[in-house]
């Protein structure tokens, strides 16, 4: 796929993320989300961290871990992700046409991986912590809806699940995904992309 193309299809991951949390209240912080052992403060906290670290990857930087460092939210969390949301789709936006390799530290060997395949990883990132945080509040069907409903976004995501290895040892507790699940008879794309992942797609808090 195009770099300029996964570009496009991220922007339109992320303004579907920042709705979700553009709902999040003060008192809804401390929920439990699908991520285990992560309320919805800690999953926020890691997303600003990955927004952060991709686009600092995505103007250069090397391989530091402590770029993508989970980041405090302040007194304005769904700020501090829509922010922080819109510098990397700046920053994506820009390096695009260099096609420059991203240095991922926390993905594999940490790279450098080629540039369409690293917004592909966000873009897989972003829907499913957004799912995450929909989750979390009672509003994915509209999340997931969303999701469905845009073909080019919907294949995408799918495909970039799918590629994600299976294997016991990329899959063993502590790492990104669980074991992939069954998702289910006539269940739409993200809700298999979901359960390739290891995420129940009727997961309730």
């Amino acid at each position: 796929m195009r770099s300029t193309v996964i570009v496009e299809l991220h922007a339109r991951a992320m303004e579907l993320a920042v709705q979700v949390v553009d709902g999040v209240r003060p008192d809804q912080l401390d929920l439990p989300t699908p991520c285990a052992g992560w309320t919805l403060r800690g999953l926020l906290e890691h997303c600003v961290g990955q927004h952060q670290g991709f686009a600092a990857a995505a103007r250069g930087a090397g391989p530091d871990p402590a770029l993508f460092a989970d980041a405090p939210l302040g007194a304005d969390p769904a700020g501090a992700f829509r922010r922080s949301g819109a510098d990397l789709t700046a920053a994506f936006r820009a390096a695009a046409a260099a096609e420059r390799p991203l240095w991922l530290p926390e993905i594999r060997d940490g790279g450098p991986f080629p540039f369409a395949a690293a917004v592909g990883f966000h873009l897989l990132d972003t829907l499913v912590h957004g799912w995450d945080a929909a989750a979390a509040l009672g509003t994915r069907d509209g999340l997931v809806a969303a999701v469905d409903g845009d073909d080019a976004l919907a294949t995408a995501l799918l495909t970039v699940a799918e590629a994600v290895p299976s294997t016991p040892e990329a899959r063993a507790p502590g790492r990104a995904f669980g074991p992939g699940l069954e998702p289910g008879g006539g269940a739409g794309r993200s809700a298999r992309a979901l359960a390739l992942l290891g995420r129940d797609p009727a997961w309730k808090p």
